[in-house]
Protein backbone atom coordinates (compact mmCIF):
# COMPACT_ATOMS: atom_id res chain seq x y z
CA UNK A 1 0.00 0.00 0.00
CA UNK A 2 2.78 2.24 0.62
CA UNK A 3 4.42 1.84 -2.40
CA UNK A 4 1.19 2.73 -4.50
CA UNK A 5 0.88 5.50 -2.30
CA UNK A 6 4.62 6.49 -3.19
CA UNK A 7 3.98 5.69 -7.07
CA UNK A 8 1.44 9.05 -6.43
CA UNK A 9 3.95 11.18 -5.29
CA UNK A 10 5.59 13.79 -8.15
CA UNK A 11 9.33 12.86 -8.15
CA UNK A 12 9.73 16.98 -8.17
CA UNK A 13 8.33 17.21 -4.91
CA UNK A 14 10.24 14.13 -3.22
CA UNK A 15 13.54 16.09 -5.14
CA UNK A 16 12.38 19.22 -2.91
CA UNK A 17 12.07 17.24 0.51
CA UNK A 18 15.82 15.41 -0.09
CA UNK A 19 16.89 19.19 -0.83
CA UNK A 20 15.60 20.51 2.82
CA UNK A 21 16.66 17.40 4.96
CA UNK A 22 13.19 16.09 5.39
CA UNK A 23 10.36 14.18 3.89
CA UNK A 24 7.28 13.69 2.26
CA UNK A 25 4.16 12.87 4.63
CA UNK A 26 0.52 12.32 2.83
CA UNK A 27 2.18 13.34 -0.46
CA UNK A 28 2.46 16.78 1.22
CA UNK A 29 6.08 18.72 2.43
CA UNK A 30 6.00 20.79 5.42
CA UNK A 31 8.46 23.51 4.46
CA UNK A 32 10.93 22.79 7.56
CA UNK A 33 11.30 26.54 9.78
CA UNK A 34 15.14 27.12 9.30
CA UNK A 35 14.25 27.20 5.33
CA UNK A 36 10.95 29.63 5.70
CA UNK A 37 7.14 28.45 6.27
CA UNK A 38 4.37 26.56 4.04
CA UNK A 39 3.70 23.49 2.34
CA UNK A 40 4.17 22.11 -0.73
CA UNK A 41 1.89 19.38 -1.72
CA UNK A 42 1.71 16.87 -5.20
CA UNK A 43 -0.46 14.27 -6.68
CA UNK A 44 -0.12 12.12 -9.67
CA UNK A 45 -3.40 10.77 -10.43
CA UNK A 46 -2.60 8.35 -13.27
CA UNK A 47 0.27 8.67 -16.32
CA UNK A 48 -1.39 11.27 -17.70
CA UNK A 49 -2.40 14.29 -15.33
CA UNK A 50 -0.33 15.28 -11.80
CA UNK A 51 -0.46 18.63 -10.13
CA UNK A 52 1.65 20.36 -7.50
CA UNK A 53 0.31 23.13 -5.24
CA UNK A 54 3.63 25.19 -4.04
CA UNK A 55 2.39 27.24 -1.11
CA UNK A 56 4.66 28.71 0.98
CA UNK A 57 7.60 31.35 1.51
CA UNK A 58 11.57 30.33 1.49
CA UNK A 59 14.22 32.43 3.28
CA UNK A 60 16.16 32.47 -0.13
CA UNK A 61 15.28 30.60 -3.37
CA UNK A 62 16.72 27.71 -4.60
CA UNK A 63 16.91 25.81 -7.71
CA UNK A 64 16.27 21.90 -8.52
CA UNK A 65 16.36 19.90 -12.09
CA UNK A 66 12.84 18.72 -12.36
CA UNK A 67 12.76 15.24 -12.88
CA UNK A 68 9.49 15.11 -14.00
CA UNK A 69 10.05 17.31 -16.93
CA UNK A 70 7.90 16.65 -20.03
CA UNK A 71 7.20 12.79 -19.84
CA UNK A 72 7.30 11.40 -23.21
CA UNK A 73 7.60 15.30 -24.72
CA UNK A 74 3.66 15.32 -24.35
CA UNK A 75 2.70 17.63 -21.32
CA UNK A 76 1.17 20.89 -21.10
CA UNK A 77 1.68 22.89 -18.18
CA UNK A 78 -1.48 24.82 -16.93
CA UNK A 79 -0.20 27.25 -14.29
CA UNK A 80 -2.99 28.85 -12.24
CA UNK A 81 -1.34 31.29 -10.36
CA UNK A 82 -2.29 34.43 -7.02
CA UNK A 83 -5.23 32.18 -6.48
CA UNK A 84 -4.34 31.36 -3.00
CA UNK A 85 -4.09 33.83 -0.49
CA UNK A 86 -1.02 36.04 -0.82
CA UNK A 87 -0.15 39.82 -0.22
CA UNK A 88 -0.27 42.46 -2.66
CA UNK A 89 2.64 43.18 -4.40
CA UNK A 90 4.53 46.48 -4.76
CA UNK A 91 5.03 48.59 -8.31
CA UNK A 92 6.56 51.59 -8.18
CA UNK A 93 5.63 52.38 -4.31
CA UNK A 94 2.08 51.33 -5.26
CA UNK A 95 0.05 48.49 -4.10
CA UNK A 96 -1.32 46.62 -7.20
CA UNK A 97 -3.59 43.25 -6.25
CA UNK A 98 -2.01 40.89 -8.02
CA UNK A 99 -4.86 39.41 -10.63
CA UNK A 100 -5.51 35.76 -10.59
CA UNK A 101 -4.70 34.24 -13.90
CA UNK A 102 -3.23 30.72 -15.53
CA UNK A 103 -0.51 30.64 -18.15
CA UNK A 104 -1.16 27.41 -20.37
CA UNK A 105 2.23 26.40 -22.37
CA UNK A 106 2.79 23.96 -24.25
CA UNK A 107 5.60 21.29 -24.00
CA UNK A 108 7.75 23.01 -26.54
CA UNK A 109 8.18 26.40 -24.70
CA UNK A 110 10.35 23.81 -22.20
CA UNK A 111 9.58 26.19 -19.38
CA UNK A 112 9.92 23.61 -16.82
CA UNK A 113 13.39 22.37 -17.54
CA UNK A 114 14.54 24.12 -14.48
CA UNK A 115 12.05 24.41 -11.87
CA UNK A 116 13.17 27.86 -10.21
CA UNK A 117 11.88 27.42 -6.03
CA UNK A 118 10.62 30.85 -5.80
CA UNK A 119 10.95 32.29 -2.26
CA UNK A 120 7.43 33.18 -2.10
CA UNK A 121 5.07 31.00 -4.78
CA UNK A 122 1.27 30.53 -4.51
CA UNK A 123 -0.07 28.37 -7.18
CA UNK A 124 -1.16 25.07 -8.55
CA UNK A 125 -0.06 23.70 -11.44
CA UNK A 126 -1.26 21.12 -13.62
CA UNK A 127 0.46 19.03 -16.23
CA UNK A 128 -1.63 17.23 -18.84
CA UNK A 129 -0.75 14.63 -21.52
CA UNK A 130 -1.73 16.51 -24.69
CA UNK A 131 -2.83 12.80 -26.39
CA UNK A 132 -5.06 12.24 -23.89
CA UNK A 133 -6.38 15.75 -23.74
CA UNK A 134 -6.70 15.80 -27.34
CA UNK A 135 -8.41 12.15 -27.44
CA UNK A 136 -11.62 13.74 -25.66
CA UNK A 137 -12.15 16.36 -28.21
CA UNK A 138 -13.10 16.39 -31.95
CA UNK A 139 -10.01 18.99 -32.95
CA UNK A 140 -12.14 19.57 -36.70
CA UNK A 141 -15.28 21.24 -34.40
CA UNK A 142 -12.46 23.57 -32.70
CA UNK A 143 -11.11 27.30 -33.19
CA UNK A 144 -7.30 27.92 -33.89
CA UNK A 145 -6.05 28.33 -30.42
CA UNK A 146 -7.95 25.37 -28.98
CA UNK A 147 -6.66 23.11 -31.95
CA UNK A 148 -2.88 24.93 -32.05
CA UNK A 149 -2.69 23.75 -27.96
CA UNK A 150 -3.82 20.52 -28.26
CA UNK A 151 -1.71 19.21 -31.08
CA UNK A 152 1.16 20.70 -28.87
CA UNK A 153 3.51 21.39 -31.95
CA UNK A 154 4.44 24.73 -31.96
CA UNK A 155 6.08 26.30 -28.40
CA UNK A 156 3.05 28.48 -27.63
CA UNK A 157 2.22 30.80 -24.14
CA UNK A 158 -1.38 31.56 -23.31
CA UNK A 159 -2.23 33.90 -20.13
CA UNK A 160 -6.08 33.47 -19.33
CA UNK A 161 -7.40 35.93 -16.45
CA UNK A 162 -9.41 33.29 -13.87
CA UNK A 163 -13.41 34.32 -13.45
CA UNK A 164 -15.23 33.77 -10.05
CA UNK A 165 -16.59 30.18 -11.03
CA UNK A 166 -12.96 29.26 -11.54
CA UNK A 167 -11.90 30.29 -8.19
CA UNK A 168 -14.76 28.43 -6.83
CA UNK A 169 -13.46 25.27 -8.13
CA UNK A 170 -9.64 26.19 -7.13
CA UNK A 171 -10.93 27.26 -3.44
CA UNK A 172 -12.57 23.76 -3.36
CA UNK A 173 -9.21 22.00 -4.35
CA UNK A 174 -7.08 23.68 -1.54
CA UNK A 175 -9.55 23.70 1.91
CA UNK A 176 -12.41 21.21 1.10
CA UNK A 177 -11.84 18.52 3.27
CA UNK A 178 -11.65 15.26 1.78
CA UNK A 179 -11.22 11.15 2.87
CA UNK A 180 -8.26 9.77 2.16
CA UNK A 181 -10.01 7.25 0.24
CA UNK A 182 -11.08 9.50 -2.39
CA UNK A 183 -8.89 12.21 -2.12
CA UNK A 184 -7.42 11.26 -5.19
CA UNK A 185 -10.36 10.81 -7.20
CA UNK A 186 -12.01 14.07 -6.05
CA UNK A 187 -8.79 16.34 -6.47
CA UNK A 188 -8.57 14.53 -10.32
CA UNK A 189 -12.51 15.25 -10.86
CA UNK A 190 -11.53 19.03 -9.70
CA UNK A 191 -8.30 19.98 -11.95
CA UNK A 192 -10.19 18.07 -15.05
CA UNK A 193 -12.82 20.46 -14.13
CA UNK A 194 -10.28 23.74 -13.98
CA UNK A 195 -8.73 22.29 -17.29
CA UNK A 196 -12.34 21.94 -19.25
CA UNK A 197 -13.68 25.17 -17.88
CA UNK A 198 -10.20 27.21 -19.15
CA UNK A 199 -10.48 25.02 -22.46
CA UNK A 200 -14.09 26.60 -22.93
CA UNK A 201 -12.56 30.05 -21.96
CA UNK A 202 -10.02 29.45 -24.75
CA UNK A 203 -12.36 28.45 -27.38
CA UNK A 204 -13.71 32.01 -27.76
CA UNK A 205 -10.45 34.01 -28.74
CA UNK A 206 -10.64 34.39 -32.28
CA UNK A 207 -7.44 34.31 -33.41
CA UNK A 208 -6.97 32.59 -37.50
CA UNK A 209 -3.60 31.58 -37.32
CA UNK A 210 -1.14 31.43 -34.09
CA UNK A 211 2.71 32.28 -34.43
CA UNK A 212 5.59 29.66 -32.60
CA UNK A 213 6.78 31.87 -29.99
CA UNK A 214 10.44 32.20 -28.37
CA UNK A 215 11.52 32.90 -25.12
CA UNK A 216 13.05 36.41 -25.70
CA UNK A 217 9.77 37.75 -27.41
CA UNK A 218 7.54 36.06 -24.45
CA UNK A 219 10.03 37.93 -21.77
CA UNK A 220 9.41 41.42 -23.81
CA UNK A 221 5.73 40.81 -24.21
CA UNK A 222 5.69 40.46 -20.23
CA UNK A 223 8.09 43.47 -19.64
CA UNK A 224 5.46 46.12 -22.09
CA UNK A 225 2.02 44.15 -19.90
CA UNK A 226 4.33 44.97 -16.76
CA UNK A 227 5.37 48.52 -17.92
CA UNK A 228 1.77 49.53 -18.65
CA UNK A 229 0.49 48.09 -15.44
CA UNK A 230 3.05 49.54 -13.69
CA UNK A 231 1.21 53.45 -14.55
CA UNK A 232 -2.82 52.61 -14.97
CA UNK A 233 -3.08 56.34 -15.04
CA UNK A 234 -1.51 57.12 -18.69
CA UNK A 235 -3.27 54.90 -21.17
CA UNK A 236 -0.87 53.04 -23.62
CA UNK A 237 0.67 54.42 -26.18
CA UNK A 238 1.63 51.92 -28.75
CA UNK A 239 4.31 53.48 -30.57
CA UNK A 240 5.83 54.25 -27.25
CA UNK A 241 5.58 50.58 -26.34
CA UNK A 242 6.86 49.19 -29.10
CA UNK A 243 10.26 51.42 -29.30
CA UNK A 244 10.84 50.33 -25.75
CA UNK A 245 10.03 46.34 -27.12
CA UNK A 246 12.26 46.82 -30.03
CA UNK A 247 9.48 45.66 -31.77
CA UNK A 248 7.22 46.89 -34.49
CA UNK A 249 3.75 48.40 -33.83
CA UNK A 250 2.23 45.31 -35.70
CA UNK A 251 4.51 42.67 -34.21
CA UNK A 252 3.52 43.94 -30.32
CA UNK A 253 -0.09 43.99 -31.20
CA UNK A 254 0.09 40.55 -32.69
CA UNK A 255 1.70 38.31 -30.17
CA UNK A 256 -0.26 40.73 -26.99
CA UNK A 257 -3.03 39.68 -28.26
CA UNK A 258 -2.27 35.90 -29.16
CA UNK A 259 -0.68 35.33 -25.45
CA UNK A 260 -3.16 37.30 -22.77
CA UNK A 261 -6.15 37.26 -25.50
CA UNK A 262 -7.06 40.94 -25.60
CA UNK A 263 -5.59 43.92 -27.82
CA UNK A 264 -3.44 45.99 -25.57
CA UNK A 265 -5.96 48.61 -24.53
CA UNK A 266 -8.87 46.33 -23.55
CA UNK A 267 -6.26 44.45 -21.55
CA UNK A 268 -5.20 47.70 -19.98
CA UNK A 269 -8.36 48.98 -19.29
CA UNK A 270 -9.77 45.48 -18.13
CA UNK A 271 -7.00 45.27 -15.18
CA UNK A 272 -8.17 49.46 -14.62
CA UNK A 273 -11.37 48.94 -13.67
CA UNK A 274 -10.43 45.56 -11.40
CA UNK A 275 -8.01 48.07 -9.77
CA UNK A 276 -10.50 50.67 -9.45
CA UNK A 277 -13.02 47.83 -7.73
CA UNK A 278 -10.10 46.76 -5.49
CA UNK A 279 -9.46 50.42 -4.60
CA UNK A 280 -13.34 51.37 -3.89
CA UNK A 281 -14.11 47.90 -1.99
CA UNK A 282 -10.58 47.51 -0.28
CA UNK A 283 -9.06 50.84 0.54
CA UNK A 284 -12.57 52.38 0.87
CA UNK A 285 -11.48 55.36 -1.67
CA UNK A 286 -14.05 57.81 -3.02
CA UNK A 287 -15.22 57.51 -6.52
CA UNK A 288 -13.52 60.63 -7.41
CA UNK A 289 -10.26 59.85 -6.18
CA UNK A 290 -10.17 56.50 -7.83
CA UNK A 291 -11.03 57.86 -11.11
CA UNK A 292 -8.64 60.46 -11.02
CA UNK A 293 -5.89 58.43 -9.45
CA UNK A 294 -6.32 56.14 -12.66
CA UNK A 295 -6.22 59.08 -15.03
CA UNK A 296 -9.68 59.82 -15.50
CA UNK A 297 -10.87 63.46 -16.37
CA UNK A 298 -14.45 62.70 -16.64
CA UNK A 299 -15.98 60.96 -13.86
CA UNK A 300 -19.07 60.30 -15.97
CA UNK A 301 -16.71 58.68 -18.35
CA UNK A 302 -15.42 56.78 -15.57
CA UNK A 303 -18.95 55.65 -14.21
CA UNK A 304 -19.86 54.48 -17.74
CA UNK A 305 -16.39 52.77 -18.53
CA UNK A 306 -16.93 50.92 -14.88
CA UNK A 307 -20.38 49.73 -15.33
CA UNK A 308 -19.19 48.00 -18.76
CA UNK A 309 -16.56 46.34 -16.84
CA UNK A 310 -17.90 45.45 -13.69
CA UNK A 311 -21.69 45.79 -14.11
CA UNK A 312 -22.32 48.66 -11.51
CA UNK A 313 -21.99 52.08 -10.77
CA UNK A 314 -18.91 53.08 -8.65
CA UNK A 315 -21.03 54.21 -6.48
CA UNK A 316 -23.68 51.47 -6.27
CA UNK A 317 -20.20 49.25 -6.08
CA UNK A 318 -18.94 50.97 -3.17
CA UNK A 319 -22.02 50.05 -1.33
CA UNK A 320 -22.61 46.71 -1.86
Amino acid sequence: MEKDKQQTIPNVLISLAHLLGTEVKNRRLEIPEKFGKGYCTGFVFNEHIRMLIPNYELNEGLVIKNPDVNARGRMILFKFQNILPKTKIVKAGKQLKAIPSVLIATSRINTEAIISIDINPAAINIEVDATYLSGLFDLSEKSPVLQSLLQNTQPLLFEQMIYPSLQKIVDEIVTEPVDETFELFFLRIKAEELICRLLMELEKRDEKYLYALNIQDIQTIYKVKEQMLEHLETPPVIKELAVCANMSPSKLKRLFKQIFGNPIFSYYQEFRMKEAARLLKEEKLSVSDVGYGLGFTNLSHFSRVFQEHIGMKPKQYSRS
